[in-house]
């Protein structure tokens, strides 16, 4: 436990230190392109996605994803951009649309979309653990650690309501051989 304890201490006055800093090394920069292109994706599918359903606990998910996804695109395109890194381009905006006017068969179910949502963010989060664990720079690994916190506390949220609605897909239970019957 003290290792544990040890570390964040090390960690913590690393980043009130005054040292300088290592230039990003290509392991850094292309973690964070992976994740900023798998930030901008998700923007562009949720956009499409509350254009096309009228579910107002989903349409409120969606959104709340979207804030979040804005936010983090913000901050690490302002950290790429100060260290030096260029942009990878993204995705045009989708024009916002009423779901309504789109045709039963050419949109996504709102099941589809949460599912579709929650693999997102499951990618996002995976990536983000992955940076920051590859990260040698502290501040690197801080802002890939947050960013895949605030992920986690929202797919918890989906993850809830999904089950909630009947929506979540559950592999079959897996009984061991010889185990006592449930």
């Amino acid at each position: 436990m003290e290792n544990v304890i040890e570390a964040a201490i090390n960690t913590i006055k690393s980043i009130f230190v005054d040292e300088p800093k290592d230039p990003l090394h290509v392991g850094e920069v292309m973690s964070c392109w992976i994740y900023l292109g798998g930030l901008q994706e998700a923007k562009s599918f949720v956009q499409s996605a509350l254009n096309t359903s009228v579910d107002n606990q989903l349409r409120h998910v969606l959104e709340e994803d979207h804030q979040l996804g804005l936010s983090q695109i913000q901050r690490l395109q302002t950290f790429m951009l100060n260290e030096g890194v260029p942009l990878p381009a993204a995705p045009e905006s989708k024009p916002k649309s009423d779901a309504n006017a789109v045709p039963l068969g050419a949109k996504f179910t709102d099941d589809e979309l949460v599912n579709m949502l929650s693999v997102k963010i499951v990618s996002l989060i995976i990536s983000a653990a992955t940076a920051s664990a590859q990260s040698v720079r502290n501040d690197v690994a801080l802002l890939f650690t947050q960013f895949q916190a605030e992920k986690m506390v929202l797919g918890a949220n989906i993850k809830f309501m999904m089950r909630e609605r009947g929506w979540i897909k559950i592999p079959p239970y897996y009984y061991p051989p010889g185990a006592p019957p449930q």
